[in-house]
């Protein structure tokens, strides 16, 4: 099994936009390209997804056990010819000392070797004891190679090149010049999600192109296929409720929002809903008048609302009906900015617009991270979906700029927050009649596969209004 593992000396060197380009090019020389991101991340996900075709999923040791993530990682890479993990932040930066979590950490685990991506800005032989530094840290790590980014013309990539010949043995696979077409517009949770992008698509290609020009590709695939073991036997474990049509009956129908506002999906979420019995039928908040025909539940993910205040309340069609259908019993599943969509208000700039109007609190932005990192939380027991007893402690992660605002005193909450910030830094997970909104992103894992418990209760409710004869 090829694979390599792409790294930086420290966060902001550019090494999504080039592991971008290394999978857009790989893809264009005809191999089946199979990525993957280092902890909780949807945004750069989306645009590896466009780049290779394929979905691009997460590991994260917070989330999962070392045995998942291997699990996760052979499952997703059969078929695949090369398999591409970008990590997050340095190669050696985690939330452990022991850098037991760390970039470096996966590259062990997954017996992969690491190509280092280094923004040489303004380096010529300060790089030389950089990458020695990087080299003797950790023994067991194989720094098979370096990419240069940024640099400054061709001088300043002669003599890169030749103070890494003269003081190491790592190899220059490729050198990027600093280029402004190589540039994702950037946001405050960081790289602009591709399903929002203009023209992504002829975006990806433009840089697969610049990339393979700068970097030698058939160096770049000898590294990955010397990784040792290629074959990766290691154990797998089968996924919770594996029965692709629900324990036998029949399939649900789940609406998903997935447009410019919203996009914070998991792959592997939606994969566990499938396997679960549910099949996803996408809506568009902006666009789609009415919710979907026949639909049994309803997810509405993260993503950047308040950047499309405007039309989101402008559709007040789609906003009402969504409003009527929850107060009549329809289970629905909304997570940070879908828990934003089903606030009275959202207001951004100096400007306030009307939203659906379910949970009676107001969203306010700000211009710093209101929760930001990782999040355990502990059930109270008022959760509504199947399994929820009060005490189970549970891990995810939260991104949110918002905060909700005037809420009343008697809201219902499935979760009291133990890390993290949550909706006012006590509790999280409002529960209103079959609604359970939060700012909280959990991932359908071993520990917690919420997605099956979703499903299950989508299954239950149904089943319930079938026997008192009232549709939901």
């Amino acid at each position: 099994m090829a694979r390599v593992l792409i790294s930086a000396a420290h966060k902001s060197s550019g090494k999504t936009t080039i592991s971008i380009g290394l999978c857009a090019a790989l893809n264009k020389r005809g191999l089946v390209v199979q990525s993957f991101k280092k902890g909780p991340d949807y945004i750069d996900p989306m645009w590896l997804s466009a780049a290779t075709g394929h979905s691009c999923h997460n590991l994260d040791f917070y989330l999962m056990t070392p045995d998942e993530i291997q699990s996760n990682f052979i499952s997703h890479s059969a078929g695949a010819d090369i398999c591409l993990i970008e990590g997050n932040k340095g190669l050696y930066d985690g939330l452990d000392l022991d850098g037991s979590n760390s970039n470096a950490a996966l590259a062990k685990l997954l017996k992969a070797p690491v190509v280092l991506v280094i923004d040489a800005r303004g380096m010529t032989r300060g790089i030389a004891p950089l990458i020695l530094g990087y080299q003797a840290f950790d023994s067991e790590i194989q720094i098979a190679g370096v990419i240069l980014n940024n640099l400054g013309g061709g001088r300043h990539e002669a003599k890169l090149r030749a103070v890494i010949e003269h003081y190491t043995d790592v190899p220059v696979l490729g050198a990027v010049h600093h280029d402004p077409r190589l540039q994702i517009t950037e946001r405050h949770l960081g790289l602009m999600p591709s399903n929002e992008a203009q023209q992504a698509a002829q975006h990806v290609s433009m840089i697969g192109d610049i990339i393979a020009s700068s970097v030698d590709l058939d160096r770049f695939i000898q590294v990955a296929e010397s990784a040792p073991d290629r074959k990766l036997v290691l154990p797998t474990f089968p996924t919770e409720n594996s029965d692709p049509q629900g324990y036998g009956q029949k399939r649900l129908r789940i609406g998903i929002a997935r447009d410019r506002a919203f996009g914070f999906y998991y792959a592997d979420d939606l994969e566990a809903m499938a396997l679960a019995g549910a099949d996803i039928v996408p809506f568009n908040t902006l666009t789609d008048s009415s919710l979907p025909e026949a639909i049994d539940g309803v997810f509405i993910g993260g993503g950047f609302p308040e950047l499309f205040m405007r039309e989101l309340e402008a559709n007040s069609q789609l906003r009402h009906e969504l409003n009527a259908r929850i107060e009549q019993g329809l289970p629905v599943y909304a997570e940070c900015g879908g828990l934003m969509y089903l606030a009275r208000t959202m207001a951004y700039r100096g400007e306030k617009y009307n939203m659906v109007g379910t949970i009676p609190g107001d969203v306010e932005m700000h211009d710093k991270p209101v929760g930001r990192g990782y999040v355990k939380v502990r059930t109270t027991g008022d959760g509504i979906w199947p399994e929820e007893t009060q005490g189970k402690e549970l891990s995810a992660h939260e991104f949110h700029y918002s905060s909700l605002e005037n809420l009343p005193c008697d809201l219902k909450y499935a979760y009291e927050v133990i890390r993290g910030h949550g909706i006012d830094g006590r509790h999280d997970g409002i529960v209103y009649k079959n609604l359970l909104a939060c700012y909280t992103h959990f991932r359908s894992l071993k520990g917690y596969n919420w997605a099956r418990r979703f499903v299950e209760f989508v299954r239950e409710v149904k089943l319930q209004a079938k026997q008192t004869g009232v549709a939901k």
